[in-house]
């Protein structure tokens, strides 16, 4: 299998001198093309810190991230958000809109940076929205959506320029389970059915049990890395637990609201 990533000697540390904070310490890894990869860790174990190290949205205290081979540390700042822009989507739970843009417009503004022309840039963006079934949304504005509706504009652009790698983080946080379910399908439909690697940061079990791996963290270091193998019929039947354990948290809260 081919690394599309590599992590080496990644260690992140905020502040300086006594106030200095160690996020991360010493991370090696690699994630392998076409993985769903799962970075799992309470409040505070430096998962999302990771998942920015990775995603070259942040630069490393020490250590080097490769992308494809290539040392990020050694690419021009112009080289970095090329390499950024075309090889990698974004899903953030704070969905990261303007509210005040068309949902076309939002899912335009990749391609608007990897300056496509005008024409291409609709087609892709209206492909894209197709997808996630919101081509009917394309003119609306994003403040008129739902949450869930928001979320899948927000894949649709994280898809458009075609990436080769999606970050997902708690990308069913800020949703209902029903929704979330949605949510779910749509990533795993592009890791499983397009190849794309997908690399989700989450403290919900039942969404890591979906992934083919799962890396534990806790106070900035790697606890576990663990591969399962799964077959399609493995696969549907941990989707259809992962389905089952949000119904019956979301019954247990609306239960608990009375």
């Amino acid at each position: 299998m081919n690394t599309v990533i590599e992590a080496k000697n990644l260690t992140k540390t905020y502040g300086k001198k006594a106030t200095a904070f160690t996020a991360l310490k010493d991370i090696n890894l690699k994630i392998y093309e076409g993985e769903s990869v799962a970075i799992v860790g309470k409040s505070g174990s430096g998962k999302s810190t990771l998942m920015h190290l990775l995603a070259l949205l942040d630069t490393p205290t020490k250590g080097t991230v490769l992308v494809d081979g290539k040392d990020s540390t050694k690419l021009s700042t112009r080289d970095l958000n090329k390499l950024r822009n075309e090889r990698f989507g974004f899903v953030f739970q704070q969905f990261f809109m303007n509210t005040k843009d068309t949902v076309l417009e939002n899912v335009l503004l990749p391609l608007k940076i990897a300056r496509k022309s005008r024409k291409e840039r609709k087609v892709l963006a209206n492909s894209a929205l197709k997808i996630v079934d919101l081509d009917s949304k394309a003119r609306n504005k994003a403040t008129d959506l739902s949450g869930g509706q928001k979320q899948r504009v927000c894949i649709a652009r994280a898809i458009v320029n075609n990436p080769k790698i999606i970050f997902a983080d708690e990308p069913t946080g800020n949703l209902d389970s029903a929704t979330g379910d949605k949510i779910t399908d749509l990533l795993f439909d592009l890791n499983e059915n397009q190849g794309v690697t997908l690399i989700i940061v989450t403290h919900d079990e039942d969404l890591a049990k979906l992934c083919n791996r799962i890396i534990r963290i806790s106070d900035g270091k790697i606890i576990s890395d663990q591969t399962v193998r799964k077959d399609s019929k493995a696969k549907a039947s941990a989707r259809h637990e992962a389905e089952a354990a949000r119904v019956k948290k979301a019954n247990e809260k609306k239960g608990g609201r009375k």
